[in-house]
């Protein structure tokens, strides 16, 4: 198979969206207990609320031009084909780096970021402070084919990650992640820590020491106990698509309103909204994303990531028991659904850079976008020199 890098450009014909009308305009509707809100999952009143603009106001082929502003590309990696975006700035001495989304994102999560970190003297940086971006979707997602084969699981896409890079001929790089992009972007550290300058996480992962939490501040102790009550209660949906993912996704790529029914709950539950959504993201912003899993039929793909991971513990157990040597940077926000104290971390990452921020949630790039480059900004700039 080629490994050719091609130009891509997002079109999808008119046929799709007439066809979306119709099945959104054909939504049976469940029942909702009054006065219930989110708390047995998506609100009915803002569910109906946004399934009507999505019907009636939402305008796809506006969202299609701002991403077809971005210079899109896909290449074979792997036996798959992989989409990627490659922005590259006006210097040319700018450090490569490669960003990672998690589920239920895409590189829609990056729209607001890109720019700034290509062209910082535009947004309030420093010429020293340019990237080129590349953000690729990750395999089974949005403009990524859906995968193909058992086993693919972060291990294997770090190594796609490795060989993108590669292939693209950047000998030095850095690597930024959260959600599965932050798992990912830690498998990276582990197999290219030769060509990377280091990583950004805002969502590092780890697990607790043998020590347990002795010796943790009050603080710690309540994102511990925080965590536990989200496990308890809100991650049933890693449990179903863990274990049955096929299933759950027969229905959400037949119904539009299924579809948007399940993310939305999530971008609701984890970005930091004081309970309500539109306070961080319009409808404009969170539909976009939606239709990239909609229209490319990547909804079920997605949901196996799960999958792989819990049918095969023992290689995440493996990682986690290793340490990333290459200089690590961590932006925390205060609402991310996995908050670890600072010296676990450091037991999985060698941690150069910690940034508490007052505000943000799990969607950093969407949420805090201003925080969440001048963050990448300032860790970069500690290794750039290496670079």
């Amino acid at each position: 198979m080629s490994d050719a890098i091609v130009p891509f450009e997002i079109a999808f014909p008119e046929a799709d969206l007439e066809d979306l009308a119709a099945r959104l305009a054909r939504t049976r509707m469940p029942d909702q207990i009054p006065g219930t809100g989110w708390s047995y999952g998506t609100d009915y009143g803002y569910l109906t609320e946004l399934l009507a603009y999505w019907r009636d106001k939402f305008d796809w082929r506006a969202a299609e031009a701002r991403l077809n502003r971005l210079p899109h590309f896909k290449t074979h990696i792997d036996d798959h084909e992989i989409h990627f975006v490659h922005a590259r700035s006006k210097h040319e001495d700018a450090l490569p780096l490669l960003i990672s989304h998690g589920w239920p994102g895409t590189v829609v999560e990056f729209l607001k970021v890109i720019d700034p970190l290509i062209d910082p003297e535009a947004h309030g940086g420093r010429a020293e402070d340019a990237f080129h971006v590349i953000a690729p979707s990750l395999p089974g997602y949005g403009f990524s084919e859906p995968t193909k084969r058992t086993g693919i699981g972060p291990v294997e896409i770090a190594a796609m990650w490795k060989q993108l890079m590669a292939r693209l001929g950047y000998a030095r790089y850095g690597a930024q992640g959260g959600d599965w992009g932050a798992i990912v972007t830690t498998c990276l550290g582990l197999a290219d820590p030769e060509h990377l300058a280091g990583i950004h996480l805002n969502m590092p992962f780890t697990l607790p020491p043998p020590e347990g939490p002795e010796g943790l501040s009050e603080a710690e102790l309540a994102d511990l106990a925080e965590l536990a009550v989200w496990n308890e209660k809100e991650a049933g949906y890693q449990r179903i698509q863990g274990t049955k993912p096929q299933s759950l996704g027969m229905a959400l790529n037949d119904s539009p309103a299924g579809l948007a029914c399940w993310i939305t709950e999530k971008f609701h539950g984890w970005t930091d909204c004081d309970g309500q959504i539109e306070n961080v993201l319009t409808k404009d912003e969170l539909l976009t994303n939606i239709m990239v899993y909609w229209l490319t039929g990547t909804i079920t793909s997605s949901t196996r990531l799960y999958y792989e991971v819990f049918s095969n513990p023992l290689a995440m157990a493996t990682l986690v028991g290793k340490k990333v040597e290459v200089p690590t940077g961590v932006a925390r926000f205060p609402r991310e659904i996995m908050r670890f104290p600072r010296k676990w971390v450091e037991k999985s990452y060698n941690v150069t850079h910690w940034t508490a921020f007052p505000k943000g949630g799990h969607f950093a790039a969407m949420e805090r976008p201003e925080d969440f480059v001048g963050d990448v900004r300032k860790f970069f700039a500690t290794v750039r020199a290496s670079a």
